[in-house]
């Protein structure tokens, strides 16, 4: 292939990518906007669990690519039988983690509020919503899996269709719910989950019915898990896993940093956090075709195709997120104030977003480098990386800086902390032991 057509065809796949990426984080973009016009205190509710609620989609999804990247690598050696058959147990496996998860969540979901330092006046709300998003993880679960393995078959198109009409599902669903039964916070989840219901069901249809790689009806086979299976799975999603538990625990030592700061604090983390997402979301969709093509390019042994792809998709990543920092520095206030009328979230949610607009180029070099060495199975070294840095850098200067500099400390730590992991990352790019695979 030429330089060209390599970067025609990491664009093609990008493309619906970043849609679908965009589009989950719009949904709780919908969420706040919606909920942001019931006060501070309802959208204070929403922020003090979101980091919660984002570890345990962290944790589904990586139990989703401990098995779609053995799929990617299947249907990269035009082993599709194989793939058919990872998939059957893929969905065994994925139902029976979500029903865990879910059932951690419902136990609890009470005293979760006052473990992250939220007060009585919002503790009630943030429960329910945290309660009823948790009976829907199991549709969260399907519905990641099914996109996933869509994804890895090379189908991007698909997926970013279902998640951009999800979008407006969720409005139309959480109109009903907030505004029209007058369920307030409560029913901002409701319309999540129905809309996550709805999507979910569509894309298993297009997943087991309609893919031509990994159609289920027609090729019968056994859904029993196996051993060797599981064991690759485990492989390569424990790592991810075990990234996700402690990274997603740490995002909830940031909030009970920030819970001391006030409810404006905590609204305006919350909604910055969010309106980043919409920044960095395209590097997470470049990712997902990188771990799409390196996966394949090593199945079909491929080595300097699948290095010409991670570096392409690498640099396309860090331009496309250098420019999403750029507006977002500029336009910080006017899409904070698209959430909330509130004139102090709206000052302090825009500080936060500018101290982070400067380390969202070496953001996106770990994000799409991190895409690339799941798509070659290598997860166990880019966790310890993040972890460590996680750990050791933002929240050690995060519990310093908050009560010195307010939220803007803590969103200095979180910049200084994503730039050293970018070029960490970049070091195992050029030089880490993934590239030993491409010649096996």
């Amino acid at each position: 292939m030429t330089q060209a057509e390599k970067l025609r065809l990491i664009i093609n796949l990008s493309i619906p990518g970043i849609l679908a990426q965009i589009s989950s984080i719009v949904m709780f973009f919908i969420d706040y906007a919606m909920v942001g016009h019931l006060g501070e205190k309802a959208t204070a509710s929403v922020g003090l669990v979101e980091s919660t609620t984002w570890l345990m989609g962290g944790l589904g999804s990586a139990v989703s690519m401990g098995f779609s990247v053995q799929v990617a690598h299947f249907i990269g050696a035009k082993d599709f039988e194989a793939a058919r058959r990872v998939l059957r147990q893929s969905l065994i496996c994925s139902t029976i983690w979500s029903l865990a998860l879910c059932s951690l969540g419902i136990a609890i979901h009470r005293l979760l509020p006052y473990w992250l330092g939220g007060t009585p006046d919002i503790a009630h709300d943030a429960s329910l919503y945290f309660l009823i998003i948790a009976l829907s993880g199991v549709f969260f679960q399907l519905e990641g899996l099914a996109g996933s393995m869509l994804k890895c078959s090379g189908n991007m198109k698909i997926p970013s269709m279902l998640n951009i009409a999800m979008c407006c599902m969720d409005v139309a669903f959480n109109y009903v719910f907030i505004y029209l039964l007058d369920y307030g916070v409560a029913g901002a989840a409701m319309g999540t989950g129905v809309a996550i219901f709805v999507t979910a069901m569509l894309m298993l249809y297009f997943l087991l019915v309609r893919s031509d790689m990994l159609c289920l009806v027609g090729h019968p086979g056994s859904f029993r898990p196996r051993e060797d299976t599981i064991q690759t799975a485990i492989k390569i999603g424990a790592p991810m896993g075990l990234q996700h538990l402690l990274m997603g625990s740490a995002q909830i030592v940031s909030t009970i940093i920030v819970a001391p700061l006030g409810t404006v604090a905590i609204a305006a983390n919350s909604m910055a956090i969010t309106v980043e997402s919409l920044c960095y979301m395209p590097g997470y969709g470049i990712a997902e075709a990188a771990t799409t093509l390196v996966g394949q390019g090593i199945g079909a042994k491929q080595p300097q195709l699948t290095r010409s792809f991670a570096y392409m998709s690498v640099a396309m990543g860090m331009t496309i997120m250098t420019c999403m920092a750029i507006l977002m520095y500029a336009f910080a206030p006017e899409l904070m104030a698209v959430m909330t009328p509130v004139d102090a979230i709206i000052s302090e949610g825009a500080a936060a977003l500018r101290i982070e607009a400067w380390a969202e180029p070496m953001f996106a070099a770990m994000i799409v480098t991190n895409g690339v060495l799941i798509g070659a199975g290598d997860t166990l070294v880019p966790a310890i990386i993040s972890l460590t840095s996680m750990w050791g850098i933002r929240l050690s200067l995060a519990a310093w800086m908050a009560p010195i500099y307010g939220l803007r400390g803590v969103w200095t730590a979180m910049a200084i902390d994503l730039s050293c992991r970018g070029c960490l990352f970049l070091a195992r790019l050029f030089r880490g032991n993934w590239q030993k695979g491409l010649n096996r």
